[in-house]
C-alpha cells in the first residue's frame, strides 16, 4: 500500500537510479492545496505501484501558482513501466478532482554530487531549485560546471548559516543543471541573495567564473515548500509460524507447539 508522510526525502540514496523533476501550474494557492490532497488521496486509495519507485514527494511553490514534483525511480525502464500500467488512470483521478490543471514537462537527471553541513539535523523549512540551462548538450561541461561551485563553496569566505544542503543533478539531455538546495528557511535564502555579491556567495573570481562560465544560458531560483511525500508502506514482519510436534509427557502422549522467532 501507499503511505503518505511528511518526512523529506533523501536525495542522496543510492539505489536512485533515476530522479525525475516535473512541474505543474495550477493556478491559485487553494489550486495548489486541492491538488496536493487530490494527489494524496488516488495515490492512497491505491496500492503502491512498483517496486521501481522509492519515493514521489510534491511541493508548492512560493509563486502561489504551481507544483513542484520530485520521484525517486530506480530506473528509466521502471519510470516507463508505470507509464503504460497506472499513470493516466490516476492522473484522471487527480483531473476530476481539479480540472485544469497544465503540466509543464518532465526533466530526467541524475544525481551528480551533494554537499552538506557534517551533523546538521536541521529539518529544511524551504526547498529552492535553482535551474541552470546550457547552451547545446554537454556532458563534460555540465560536470565541469558544478565542479566549480563546488570550488567556490569551498572558499566561500562567508558562507551563509541558513543553508543546509545542496544537491545537483545533470540532465541527461546534457543540457540542464538542477539544484535542489535545503535551506533553514525562505528568509534565509533571501537574506543570501541580499548580501554583497551576485546572487548566493561572495564576490570572488571563483564565483564569478562559475556565473560567467561558457555557455551559460540562462538560470532561475524558485521556492518551494514540501507539501507530502508518499512511499511505499513499511511491510509488517511475517506472521510467527508454528510447528506441532509429539512429546511424551509423564507417560501421555501430547501435542506441542513450537513457535519460530
Amino acid at each position: 500500500m501507499t503511505r503518505r508522510t511528511d518526512a523529506h526525502p533523501d536525495l542522496t540514496r543510492p539505489e536512485i537510479g533515476a530522479p525525475f523533476f516535473s512541474t505543474w501550474r495550477v493556478g491559485t494557492p487553494l489550486r495548489q492545496q486541492q491538488t496536493v490532497e487530490a494527489i494524496a488521496g488516488t495515490w492512497q486509495r491505491r496500492p503502491w505501484p512498483t517496486d521501481g519507485l522509492l519515493g514521489y514527494h510534491v511541493y508548492t511553490g512560493h509563486d502561489a501558482a504551481t507544483l513542484l514534483h520530485y520521484s525517486q525511480w530506480r530506473s528509466d525502464q521502471a519510470y516507463e513501466a508505470f507509464v503504460k500500467t497506472h499513470r493516466q488512470e490516476r492522473n484522471d483521478a487527480i483531473d476530476t478532482a481539479v480540472p485544469g490543471i497544465e503540466r509543464l514537462g518532465l526533466g530526467r537527471y541524475r544525481h551528480y554530487r551533494s554537499g552538506t553541513r557534517e551533523g546538521d539535523t536541521r529539518v529544511p523549512g524551504c526547498i529552492v531549485i535553482v535551474d541552470i540551462e546550457f547552451e547545446g548538450p554537454d556532458p563534460d561541461r555540465q560536470r565541469a560546471w558544478v565542479d566549480a561551485v563546488f570550488e567556490a563553496l569551498e572558499s566561500e569566505p562567508n558562507p551563509h548559516s541558513g543553508g543546509i544542503s545542496a544537491h545537483f543533478h545533470l540532465s541527461t539531455d546534457g543540457t540542464r543543471v538542477l539544484n535542489y538546495a535545503e535551506w533553514e528557511s525562505a528568509a534565509a535564502h533571501i537574506d543570501a541573495l541580499a548580501a554583497p555579491g551576485s546572487g548566493i556567495g561572495s564576490a570572488t573570481e571563483l564565483w564569478h567564473r562559475v556565473q560567467t562560465w561558457p555557455g551559460l544560458k540562462s538560470s532561475t531560483v524558485s521556492r518551494y515548500d514540501h507539501a507530502v511525500g508518499l512511499v511505499p508502506a513499511r511491510r509488517l514482519p511475517s506472521p510467527k509460524s508454528s510447528t506441532v510436534w509429539t512429546k511424551k509427557v509423564f507417560g501421555e502422549t501430547v501435542d506441542a507447539c513450537w513457535t519460530s522467532p
